[in-house]
């Protein structure tokens, strides 16, 4: 009888082997459905990024204000009618910002646009 029993006990452990630890078995499975939600949340945030630039290549291609906004903030571009201001900080006084155009020894200088220091190809006016 004794004999029986240890028999049952070593088949009942051999066929739970692969289900818990083999090919396929509970732990891979668990392993697996932990890198499917962190390449799920990728993907999300993956989406996110493509909706925006999406976003921006439309309006881009349609909108004008983009453009121009672009064309100012990397290239420093301005139109011909505008007068572009730069103030320069107060050298008496390190590590302040620029003082307020007309006082003080800070230098308020409108640059007018011209070929020289402008890019040669101008902006469109706004609409």
């Amino acid at each position: 009888m004794r004999w029986l029993a240890l028999v049952f006990v070593v088949l009942i452990i051999g066929l739970q082997y692969p289900m818990w630890l083999g090919k396929g078995g509970w732990l891979q499975v668990r392993e697996l459905g932990r890198a499917v939600a962190a390449q799920n949340e990728a993907n999300t945030q993956l989406k996110t990024r493509n909706e925006a630039l999406d976003a921006e290549v439309r309006d881009l291609k349609t909108g004008v204000e983009a453009i121009e906004e672009r064309a100012r903030s990397e290239l420093g571009m301005v139109r011909q009618d505008e007068v572009f201001f730069q103030v320069q900080p107060d050298p008496g006084r390190p590590g302040t910002a620029a003082a307020a155009p007309g006082k003080g020894d800070a230098a308020a200088a409108p640059l007018k646009n011209d070929s020289a220091s402008a890019p040669s190809v101008p902006l469109a006016p706004l609409r």
